[in-house]
């Protein structure tokens, strides 16, 4: 009986799995912050660059346009900043990429934002693909990523203005008909499959990126003997901070720990995904990219793989954090107010009335 139940099993499993898949889209509060932080990280990258706008990717930036059509024509890339060389139309066009970072981050118009963002993250990358640290990559991947998911479902004007709708029973009627519920059913469904599958793409990116870095790190000496990141901490070119750098540097324990834990965590990352063990290994890789933008001033890098460690963090963890923050809200008036929170005791009593002393 065992063994005959055991076939039985997998296609259940798998029934289980298309169930899943093409049910209902899955973590979307996680595409909900992965849209927040790409979009928000972006802006806050093109307004830090926009005193060296024109030198980074301008009319006068010494990567030519004529370079960046050559390297393009070789990549097959594109970029709307190659198809004019006016500045006009290059402070046009950065103005726009400012917008539409804002309006991503916002989720105002969502499935169309998403598309402009991608295309805004792909045409400074490619217009300048060697002017910035490295950090954009990992953006411009993402960016192409949401555009499949749902991202705008939650935490977005698009969810408050359909929540204000519905509210006022202004939702539309749904046609009647079988073929218009058939569409509306195969609509769903390829909007579900979409962003199930782009969740599980940026997911398996994100593995990839750490196992891939870490099993490159086990073949090199300096990272297995532990004095990697003391050759890092003495790069001229990654020391913002060289004081900071020099002082850390004299923890030679430390140092060693850090490469061994580092390496540990990278190449153990896809293997802890499916337990509470993630917990505080996402914790410990947050410490590391904080020290990586820190020591070695490379924020944008830092950033992005912050904001991708947010897509294993299930949807339960986001809700309980908007919890807190409402429960603290409620706190925070009733301190202003005197009054206790709703459905707590008062920590003083209420006086007695003077007819009852």
């Amino acid at each position: 009986m065992a063994t005959a139940s055991g076939p039985r099993r997998v296609p259940e499993r798998i029934g289980e799995l298309l169930t899943v898949v093409t049910d209902r889209p899955v973590s979307l509060y996680a595409a909900a912050v992965l849209r927040i932080g790409y979009g928000l990280l972006y802006l806050v990258f093109l307004l830090r660059e926009f005193p060296h706008r024109d030198q980074i990717w301008g009319p006068g930036a010494p990567w030519t346009p004529e370079l960046a059509g050559q390297l393009l024509d070789q990549t097959g890339w594109a970029s709307i900043l190659t198809l004019s060389d006016s500045r006009a139309y290059f402070e046009t066009c950065y103005v726009l990429a400012l917008v539409t970072s804002a309006l991503f981050m916002l989720g105002w118009r969502t499935r169309a934002v998403s598309v402009l963002f991608a295309v805004v993250v792909a045409s400074f990358h490619a217009r300048a693909i060697f002017m910035t640290d490295g950090g954009d990559n990992l953006i411009l991947l993402m960016a192409v990523y949401l555009v499949f998911t749902a991202c705008g479902r939650r935490w977005s004007l698009d969810a408050r203005r359909t929540r204000l709708r519905a509210s006022a029973g202004g939702a539309a009627r749904p046609p009647t008909g079988r073929a218009a519920a058939g569409l509306r059913d195969s609509r769903r469904t390829l909007t579900a499959v979409l962003h199930n599958c782009g969740m599980f793409v940026i997911a398996a990116q994100v593995c990839f990126l750490y196992g891939s870095a870490g099993l490159y790190k086990v073949q090199g000496g300096t990272w297995g003997n532990g004095t990697a990141l003391h050759y890092v901490l003495n790069l001229e070119l990654f020391r913002p901070w060289p004081e900071l750098s020099l002082t850390v540097d004299e923890h030679d324990i430390l140092i060693a720990i850090a490469c061994c834990l580092t390496v540990l965590l990278q190449v153990a990352f896809p293997f802890v995904l499916f337990g509470r063990l993630k917990y505080p290994v996402l914790t410990m890789l947050l410490g590391m990219h904080l020290g990586i933008a820190v020591l070695m001033g490379l924020p944008l890098f830092s950033g992005a793989m912050i904001i991708a460690d947010a897509v294993f963090l299930p949807d339960r963890f986001y809700r309980s954090l908007g919890r807190l923050r409402r429960r603290g809200s409620r706190r925070a008036d009733a301190w202003e107010t005197g009054a206790p929170p709703r459905g707590e005791p008062a920590l003083v009593p209420a006086q007695l009335a003077p007819s009852s002393r």
